[in-house]
C-alpha cells in the first residue's frame, strides 16, 4: 500500500512538473543565439548596441505664436520620419508630463558628433524652441527591431 501511495505521489508530481514546463511563456525559456539577426542588428556578444541617446529639453526661444508653433511641430515630425526612414533613428516620442525634458530620440550613431549633425536638421532645434542633450548609450540592439513593429500595431500616423 505504502509503495503504491509513493507511486501515485511520484506520477501526480512529475505530471505538476510537465505542466509546468508546458506553460512557461516563451520569453521564460532558453533561447536560441541566432548569429545572422544578430549581425544584422550590430549586436556585440552580449546583444548590446552603441547609440547616442538625446533628451530633448525646452528651448530658449518658445514665444512662437500658434502658427509659427504648428508649422514647426509639423517640420519637427517630418524630420523624425526622415531620421527613421534613413534608419538613423531607432526611437523617439514625448514625455507626457509638460516638464522641461519633451521627449526622447536614440540615434543609431556611435558618437555624439554624428547625433549632433543630425539635431541640427531639425526645425524645431534651428528655431530655439527645442535643444538637444546628448550622451553615448549602450543598450540592447533588439531596439533596432522596434520600427519594424510598430509600423505593424499602428492604425494612424501623426
Amino acid at each position: 500500500m505504502r509503495v503504491m501511495l509513493i507511486s501515485v505521489i511520484a506520477l501526480v508530481f512529475s505530471f505538476s512538473i510537465s505542466k509546468a514546463e508546458e506553460t512557461v511563456p516563451a520569453p521564460l525559456q532558453s533561447p536560441v543565439f541566432d548569429s545572422v539577426l544578430a549581425e544584422k542588428l550590430g549586436a556585440d556578444d552580449y546583444g548590446m548596441h552603441r547609440y547616442v541617446i538625446a533628451f530633448l529639453k525646452a528651448g530658449p526661444n518658445r514665444d512662437q505664436d500658434s502658427t509659427e508653433t504648428h508649422k514647426l511641430q509639423v517640420g519637427h515630425m517630418n524630420n523624425i520620419k526622415r531620421l527613421a526612414d534613413e534608419g538613423k533613428l531607432v526611437l523617439a516620442g514625448p514625455f507626457l508630463d509638460d516638464g522641461e525634458l519633451r521627449g526622447i530620440f536614440i540615434f543609431n550613431v556611435s558618437t555624439v558628433e554624428e547625433a549632433k549633425k543630425l539635431t541640427d536638421t531639425d526645425p524645431a532645434i534651428i528655431a530655439g524652441r527645442l535643444e538637444m542633450e546628448l550622451h553615448p548609450w549602450y543598450g540592447s540592439a533588439a531596439l533596432m527591431q522596434v520600427r519594424g513593429i510598430h509600423k505593424k500595431i499602428k492604425k494612424n500616423e501623426f
